[in-house]
C-alpha cells in the first residue's frame, strides 16, 4: 500500500492555523460575501457547504467560508451548481490538482464558446435590427405627403 502523501508545509509567510480554526455564523457570512442566508442555506441543502450545528445555530468552519467563495466566483463565471460542487470537490481531494486544473479548463472553455456564440447571435440580431429600422423609416418617409409641412402653414394662416 502506498504511503500517503505528506502535507504540504506552510510557508514561513502563511497566516497562523488559527485562523483555519476560527467559525463564522451565517451571518457573518452573508454579510461578508453579500448574500442572504437563505442562499447560504440553499448552497448547505445542494452539498457544497457543510456547518456543524450547536443546538439550532449553524456554525461554519473556515472550509465552509473557502467552498463559499469558490461557488459564488464559480456562479459569476456563469457555471452550474453541479459544475461548481465538481471543481470544489476536486479542489480538496488530496490527489494532484492536474485532474481539477484540466476539468476547469474544459469547463472554461465550453462557458467562452457559449459566450462567443452568444456574442456572434447579438451581433447578428443587432445587425438585422438596424436594417429593419432602415427599412421602417424609408418606408415612413415615403407615406409621408408632399410638403408634409403645408397643412400647418394653412392652420398658421387661417389664425
Amino acid at each position: 500500500m502506498p504511503a500517503a502523501k505528506p502535507a504540504a508545509a506552510k510557508p514561513p509567510s502563511a497566516k497562523p492555523q488559527a485562523d483555519d480554526a476560527r467559525t463564522f455564523t451565517i451571518t457573518e457570512l452573508a454579510r461578508e460575501f453579500d448574500v442572504t442566508p437563505r442562499a447560504i442555506r440553499f448552497y448547505e441543502d445542494m452539498g457544497l457547504l457543510q456547518p456543524t450545528r450547536s443546538g439550532r445555530n449553524r456554525i461554519y468552519a473556515h472550509r465552509d467560508r473557502t467552498r463559499l467563495k469558490l461557488t459564488l466566483r464559480g456562479k459569476r463565471l456563469g457555471l452550474s451548481l453541479q459544475e461548481i460542487h465538481q471543481l470544489v470537490t476536486m479542489y480538496e481531494s488530496p490527489s494532484d490538482t492536474a485532474p481539477q486544473l484540466q476539468a476547469f479548463v474544459e469547463v472554461l472553455r465550453a462557458h467562452r464558446e457559449q459566450l462567443e456564440q452568444q456574442m456572434e447571435d447579438i451581433r447578428v440580431t443587432l445587425e438585422e435590427m438596424r436594417q429593419h429600422e432602415a427599412r421602417c423609416r424609408q418606408l415612413l418617409a415615403a407615406a409621408k405627403p408632399a410638403g408634409g409641412s403645408a397643412p400647418r402653414r394653412k392652420a398658421a394662416a387661417a389664425g
